[in-house]
C-alpha cells in the first residue's frame, strides 16, 4: 500500500459524503446503531492516531466540530498527516482498509 492508495480511498469517501447536509449525517449508519457522523469521526480519530504513532508524537483527541459538514475536511487533513509521517506499508494498508470499511458501512 502507498500514500497514493490512501489518498484514492479518502477521495472516494469524500466524494460519497461531501455533499451531505446535516440530516443525512445524523441518520444511522448502515451497520450498527451509531450515526454516520459518529462513524466518520471514529475513522478520523483512528487515522489521527496512526499519524501520531508514525510521527512518534503523542496521540491527541480530534475535536468534534460544531457542524458535521466539516468531517470530510477533517478526514482529508488527518489522511494527509498520516501520509506525511511516512508510516510503514502495513500501517498504510490498515488505514486504507479502515477507510474502505467505513465507506461500505455508510
Amino acid at each position: 500500500m502507498s500514500a497514493a492508495e490512501l489518498d484514492r480511498a479518502v477521495t472516494l469517501l469524500v466524494r460519497q459524503v461531501g455533499h451531505w447536509q446535516q440530516p443525512r449525517w445524523s441518520a444511522p449508519a448502515g451497520s450498527g446503531n451509531v450515526s454516520r457522523a459518529d462513524l466518520v469521526h471514529k475513522l478520523v480519530q483512528e487515522l489521527a492516531n496512526l499519524a501520531a504513532d508514525a510521527a512518534g508524537e503523542p496521540r491527541r483527541e480530534v475535536p468534534r466540530l460544531p457542524t458535521d459538514l466539516a468531517l470530510p475536511d477533517q478526514l482529508r487533513v488527518v489522511a494527509a498527516d498520516l501520509a506525511l509521517a511516512t508510516p510503514p506499508e502495513p500501517v498504510l494498508a490498515g488505514a486504507v482498509d479502515a477507510v474502505t470499511r467505513t465507506r461500505s458501512a455508510l
